[in-house]
């Protein structure tokens, strides 16, 4: 199977890449307390994370590019300003149209990813259908912020 990558994966990947360069500047944020963590099960950080994930797509599928890149994470936001998200993302994502069918493929939960602080991360497979292309596969990673809310920290298309 040969995947292709539109060109938004570039810019979204930045979001987790760069975290490393951000925290060798400032303290990085810790996500969520680790008291917090020990109070919920794996399944629990799965479905929140999976339903906060369903909703940003959702913006997405209706072309709300600002409103998208508002609900996405601290993290995500200081790799990938406003601007560069904004010429990028309504080209590249926006030629796909919203999914008529999208349906949740793996998902896994962890309190570490590369380059992040600890915390609660979920990243999610969905296995997605658009208007007149092939079934594609949507990668979103969400993290448990401070606030308690999930938001979007990486996001790709293959």
């Amino acid at each position: 199977m040969t995947f292709t990558r539109i060109p938004v994966t570039l810019i979204l990947a930045m979001a987790l890449a760069g975290a490393g360069a951000i925290a060798q500047t400032k303290a990085p944020e810790a996500p969520a307390s680790a008291a917090a963590l020990d109070n919920k099960t794996i399944a629990d950080y799965e479905t929140a994370g999976q339903a906060a994930a369903l909703v940003w797509l959702t913006q997405l599928d209706r072309g709300m590019w600002g409103e998208a890149w508002d609900q996405s994470s601290r993290v995500f936001r200081s790799n990938v300003p406003l601007g560069t998200w904004m010429d990028a993302v309504p080209k590249s994502r926006g030629a796909l149209g919203a999914a008529t069918d999208r349906k949740v493929g793996d998902v896994l939960f962890k309190t570490q990813l590369t380059g992040q602080p600890p915390g609660a991360y979920v990243s999610i497979l969905f296995l997605s259908q658009f208007p007149g292309k092939a079934p594609m596969d949507e990668m979103v990673t969400m993290v448990l912020e401070a606030d308690g809310r999930w938001r979007v920290t990486g996001y790709s298309t293959r």
